[in-house]
């Protein structure tokens, strides 16, 4: 049997919380041969990080199947702790870690794909990473209202 070369997608995303914590709001671009598939969502009590995180959470959990994925974000703790301090952190059973709950929801959602993430400087003219900024933003705001 043939094996099934995976299918190369780029998530870009980005997080905003209105004060830290505060409402917040994440957004997310899936890209798969030039074509984009955006998602965002709020919280009404959450962090940056927490938002930064939870947005490339909701993206790998809308991808259908496993992927070669390229996390492309301005988080440079989201960047860093995929690329390098996740494998310490779940040896030393995630103690003293802040957002346990969201790694795990993350190692759980990453499961199935090969993922390494690269870091863009934000507010920069990175079209997608202004768009999910854009995303992340009016979310925050929309959670802001509803308090």
């Amino acid at each position: 049997m043939e094996k099934k070369e995976k299918k190369v997608v780029t998530l870009y995303s980005d997080g905003s919380s209105l004060g830290n914590p505060g409402p917040g709001g994440w957004g997310t671009i899936l890209e798969f041969k030039g074509k984009q598939k955006e998602l965002s969502g709020k919280e009404l009590d959450t962090t940056n990080n927490r938002m930064e995180l939870t947005a490339v959470i909701r993206g790998l959990q809308a991808l259908k199947e496993p992927c070669n994925v390229e996390v492309v974000t301005d988080s440079s703790y989201v960047a860093n702790a995929i690329n390098s301090w996740l494998k310490g952190w779940i040896a030393k059973d995630f103690k003293k870690v802040k957002n346990v709950d969201l790694w795990q929801e993350y190692l759980e959602a990453s499961k199935a794909h090969n993922i390494k993430a690269t870091w863009v400087r934000g507010h920069s003219g990175h079209p997608q990473n202004e768009r999910c900024d854009t995303l992340a933003t009016t979310q925050a705001q929309k959670a802001k209202k509803e308090i």
